[in-house]
């Protein structure tokens, strides 16, 4: 380690922890809003600091070198205290914060959630800003973990130790069809199915992809996928077509005020979609997070 009185920039710790999580320079860029000059010009003050790579390329990831390995755990502690001393017993007062909060949130979860949350937060946190950020399930947690993101509404992977969670409600898929239809006046039974032809919905939450993809594969020669497009235009081409898409009920639900779609239950068992808000158990002592994660839950239950 280099021998210095310099104190440590807590935005090097942050990047640190970045390339830590994430293995890769681009990608703790991205978390933190670098560019890729700026991560690796951090880097190189991180070397220069403790005298050490900390950090070698191998095939396409960053992998610590063992004094990084044995940094990591007090860097992190620090980055913990540090957060802790910040945030703990601050008074926070929604109707005068001016506070940016950072929210992943899935693509479905932006277009169902944030209307519902924006017509209140704008009456109730008149001044609080809100950064939507895209929700990837495997590295959602890490961003938590270093406070690149506030919270999380939609599905966490692995965050049942390090976070803690709220219930708002359990979704379900289920078919579209337009309102006319054929389909519609028998329902959708496994007999009829395999006659169906679907737009594929994609959604960021891989999680809710894969059964979905595995039933269609499984069939073989039954249901067949026609297209594949965003999740956001599907609507539209059901509307005006006989193909059929499955989307969760609460969204379809809304898509079905105007009376365009009938909805039809799947004639096979998908898994429920757990709709939770989430936040790392590191930022409990942050009165604006608990408030945050505390509304938008109340909010999304009242009107689910």
């Amino acid at each position: 380690m280099n021998e210095t009185n310099e104190s440590l920039d807590l935005n090097l710790l942050r990047v640190f922890l970045a390339i830590w999580d994430l293995r890769s320079l681009t990608a703790a860029g991205d978390r933190l809003g670098l560019t890729q000059p700026a991560i690796s010009h951090a880097l190189r003050r991180l070397r220069d600091r403790f005298n050490d790579p900390l950090f070698v390329r191998a095939a396409n990831r960053m992998l610590p070198t063992d004094a990084a390995v044995r940094l990591h755990e007090p860097l992190d502690q620090a980055f913990a205290i540090i957060n802790r001393a910040l945030k703990e017993r601050v008074a926070f007062d929604p109707q005068v914060t001016q506070r940016t909060f950072r929210i992943a949130m899935s693509d479905i979860a932006e277009v169902y959630s944030l209307p519902q949350l924006m017509t209140k937060l704008t009456r109730i946190a008149p001044l609080a800003r809100i950064d939507v950020v895209p929700l990837a399930p495997d590295a959602v947690v890490g961003a938590m973990r270093s406070g690149e993101v506030d919270l999380a509404i939609g599905y966490v992977k692995n965050g049942e130790e390090d976070c803690s969670s709220i219930d708002i409600f359990n979704d379900r898929f289920v078919c579209i069809v337009r309102a006319g239809h054929p389909i519609g006046r028998t329902g959708l039974r496994k007999s009829n199915c395999a006659g169906l032809r679907f737009f594929y919905a994609r959604i960021t939450s891989p999680v809710h992809h894969q059964p979905i993809e595995q039933w269609f594969s499984d069939r073989g020669a039954g249901p067949q996928i026609a297209v594949r497009g965003h999740f956001m235009v599907a609507p539209e081409i059901v509307r005006h077509s006989d193909l059929a898409a499955i989307f969760p009920e609460s969204l379809a639900l809304r898509l079905h005020r105007a009376k365009d779609f009938r909805l039809l239950d799947l004639p096979f068992d998908l898994p429920l979609i757990e709709v939770k808000v989430h936040s790392h158990s590191r930022f409990a002592s942050d009165m604006g997070i608990k408030w945050m994660c505390e509304t938008a839950a109340k909010i999304l239950k009242e009107d689910g």
